[in-house]
């Protein structure tokens, strides 16, 4: 199965496709776009044909810009896999994140200055927000002049109603559910703004007291709200035109581009919203007149787009795929070769040793696991254009962290620790990996690695659809069926320590669907350094707590760091203003031009 199914597999799939919203291109425009996307499945000529390339060099914008440029106008065309949401509520794929900065605004977003992106700015609001003396409300002032498409005042309560939408588990599903964990009352939950009982709760936590004034009250202090707020579903929906579960179809814009059409065949197309004023946004530049996204696409064939000319960016978040890499390593590809940024993602692929497993339940035996691992053969596998090896929870964008030992395999080392857990001469377990190509072939390299002490392990490739979110993410699952080794790729919702710690190590976050706590870590010295860490607020004092979360999980031995993804981004030959947006993984769609 395609490698990119499973870095997408813990989002929740299946969008209402093939459906088209009230706004319908006509049927030659339609015709038009299928002409000009097709050829975005041929194969490229290296780019030198027919098709100007912008000048450029190796990494330009990953602290620069990219063939900079202020001209507007044109087309900006856009490869991606299947959404799985147009909904802002309900997508969790970092990709379709970046397409609905074209049409979603939310209080405050990511920057899109280079060099800058993972940190936040205002949108919507005047500022970065006011935080209470006690840490827990937070209040927010929208600027004057923002509008919805249909030209009507975007207010307090339209950013309300789009937060209470995610209270709707049973209606809204997919997307993000960080504003329940923050808002809703245990003891009186709030069902979401579609139940009708008398008797309903309001979400109280969510105050408007004007139009253009919202107040967030908190249970305890929560220093990632403000990244919680820049997710597409903190975005305002207005009331009357929610149409629920169907949303999706048609959503409403409040940024500089709307919906124009939506087909499975043609992709979506993105056209300038006459009511949005830059004025009012500093983060958007809004160079294209239209925006086409050809979706559904493979990754080969999205690089295959990019190489010849008939696509200028890709929103997959994946990056270059193999052979592409292999073309790219030529001699005679230089040209090619300077329209390359390389990114390090943040996201970890790592072993994770289910606690309660035998005989994992004992830390000499995971510690034995993790003496005999092979950093380098698993990055050989994984392929070395698409990682970079660690041994730390923790990745390079944060910054600092616990040292980075990068031990090799210790096989004495490993053969002591099983002399310590009462198994000599080792012991078979099952190891679940998700049924992707480059998942598997790290997996068996594992296996023999393990096999050199006696550890036999049975690899198991799963369905990549069903790996994350019945397998390995029900806990009970993982018990029943044996898995004591658990390969899987965690991805941070947010560029901080928390987002990535947190649903690793933290025992609160153990739960019997969607569960991230591969290794089912529930140690109490661990959840206390948490609480020390979200107390701290942020800063240094924060960064350092952090660290000590880190350090303290690292010496459990439930999870076994293997590498820190890398992608190759090719730019199109067109693209201007190509800034890499880290968050998302790929060039930010706010900034990206033509001309």
């Amino acid at each position: 199965m395609n490698d990119t199914l499973e870095r997408l597999a813990r989002r929740l799939p299946a969008w209402a496709r093939s459906r088209t919203g009230h706004r319908v291109l006509a049927a030659g425009a339609v015709a038009l776009l299928v002409l000009v996307l097709a050829v975005s499945c041929l194969g490229g000529t290296g780019g030198r044909a027919d098709i100007p390339v912008v000048e450029g060099e190796p990494d330009a914008g990953i602290d620069g810009v990219r063939a900079p440029s202020d001209e507007t106008g044109g087309t900006l065309r856009v490869v991606s896999p299947l959404p799985d949401s147009l909904d802002p509520q309900r997508s969790y794929l970092p990709g379709v994140w970046n397409l609905m900065r074209l049409y979603t605004r939310t209080l405050v977003t990511y920057s899109s200055e280079p060099g800058r992106t993972h940190e936040l700015v205002p949108d919507l609001a005047t500022d970065l927000g006011t935080l209470s003396e006690d840490g827990l409300s937070w209040t927010f002032t929208l600027r004057e002049g923002v509008r919805f498409e249909t030209g009507r005042p975007i207010t307090a309560q339209d950013v309300k109603y789009g937060i209470q939408r995610s209270f709707a588990s049973d209606v809204i599903v997919g997307g993000p559910t960080y504003v329940v964990d923050l808002f809703d009352d245990p003891a009186n939950p709030y069902p979401g703004p579609y139940s009708a009982e008398e008797d309903d709760p309001d979400l109280v936590s969510v105050e408007t007291p004007d139009e253009r004034t919202i107040v967030f009250r908190l249970r305890a202090p929560a220093a990632h709200l403000p990244y919680v707020l820049a997710l597409p579903s903190s975005s305002p929906v207005p009331q009357e035109a929610d149409t629920q579960g169907n949303y999706g179809i048609d959503p409403v814009s409040s940024g500089p581009y709307l919906i124009t059409s939506v087909d499975v065949a043609t992709g979506i197309r993105l056209d300038r919203n006459p009511e949005w004023d830059p004025a009012t946004d500093d983060v958007r530049t809004a160079l294209p007149d239209t925006v086409i996204v050809r979706t559904g696409l493979a990754g080969v064939e999205r690089d295959q787009a990019l190489l010849a000319g008939s696509a200028d960016l890709d929103i997959s978040g994946s990056g270059a795929q193999p052979p592409t890499l292999a073309r790219l390593a030529h001699e005679d590809n230089e040209d090619l070769r300077d329209r390359v940024d390389d990114v390090t993602t943040g996201a970890l692929r790592l072993l994770a040793l289910p606690t309660n497993v035998a005989p994992f339940d004992d830390v000499a035996c995971r510690a034995a696991v993790a003496a005999a691992i092979d950093r380098g053969a698993v990055r050989e596998a994984l392929g070395e254009g698409n990682a970079l090896r660690t041994s730390r929870l923790w990745s390079r964008a944060l910054g600092g962290g616990p040292e980075d030992a990068d031990p090799g395999p210790d096989l004495d080392a490993a053969r002591a620790h099983l002399e310590e857990c009462g198994m000599p001469d080792g012991f078979a377990t099952v190891l679940a990996v998700p049924d992707a190509r480059t998942s598997v072939q790290v997996a068996d390299a594992v296996a023999d690695q393990l096999a050199q002490v006696g550890i036999e392990v049975d690899v198991r490739p799963l369905d990549v659809a069903d790996f994350y979110a019945r397998e390995v993410g029900n806990p009970d699952s993982v018990v029943a069926k044996g898995y004591g080794i658990v390969l899987a790729t965690s991805t941070p919702d947010f560029p901080t320590a928390a987002s990535l710690l947190t649903p690793l190590v933290d025992g609160r976050s153990i739960r019997l669907v969607g569960n991230t706590n591969y290794a089912r870590l529930d140690d109490p010295e661990i959840k206390a350094l948490i609480d020390t860490a979200r107390a701290a607020g942020a800063g240094d004092e924060s960064h350092e707590a952090w660290r000590a979360v880190a350090a303290a999980a690292e010496q459990t031995a439930a999870y076994v760091p293997l590498a820190e993804t890398r992608v190759q981004l090719v730019s199109g030959q067109r693209l201007r203003n190509g800034v890499v947006m880290r968050p998302y993984a790929g060039y930010d769609l706010a900034t990206a031009g033509v001309r």
